[in-house]
């Protein structure tokens, strides 16, 4: 499936449940972030997860429903790996980036930044904390083609 309909379909929460996976959530970030970059993808990303799995009957609850830090820390990882690799193994799309980097591909990735206990934490779903075993990469400025 294209970008263009992937997002679509995820935008129109008709992606098929069986399917949002850990790399459909990785692709969903690539794309928002390789259109808009990170300050602006972000609140799209927030909203359509919301979105979705609100309309996919997704509980809320403590290890369940949206969770801001997992969302920002993964997002923050993604945006570093394109902008360290894109000039040197620029991907065609987002299945191509999820393929040339397996390293992105565990949903268990983030336990090298945080503990069980603080992303489970329920601060954790409504903001944005900082990692307790490990900080996160740093930000790099953001190129412009």
């Amino acid at each position: 499936m294209t970008d263009d309909a992937f997002i679509q379909e995820f935008e129109r929460c008709t992606l098929p449940f069986e399917q949002w996976t850990h790399r459909a959530h990785v692709r969903v970030a690539f794309i928002y972030l390789r259109r808009f970059g990170l300050d602006q993808a972000l609140p799209r990303l927030r909203s359509g997860i919301k979105a979705y799995n609100k309309a996919n009957d997704v509980p809320e609850g403590p290890r369940t429903g949206y969770n801001e830090t997992t969302t920002v820390a993964f997002a923050r990882i993604v945006y570093t790996v394109m902008q360290a690799y894109e000039g040197i193994y620029p991907a065609a799309d987002s299945e191509a980036f999820c393929e040339l980097h397996p390293e992105l591909m565990s949903k268990h990735l983030l336990r090298l930044f945080y503990s069980p206990e603080r992303r489970s934490h329920p601060d954790a779903k409504a903001r944005f904390i900082t990692p307790d075993l490990a900080r996160l990469p740093d930000l790099p400025e953001e190129r412009h083609s």
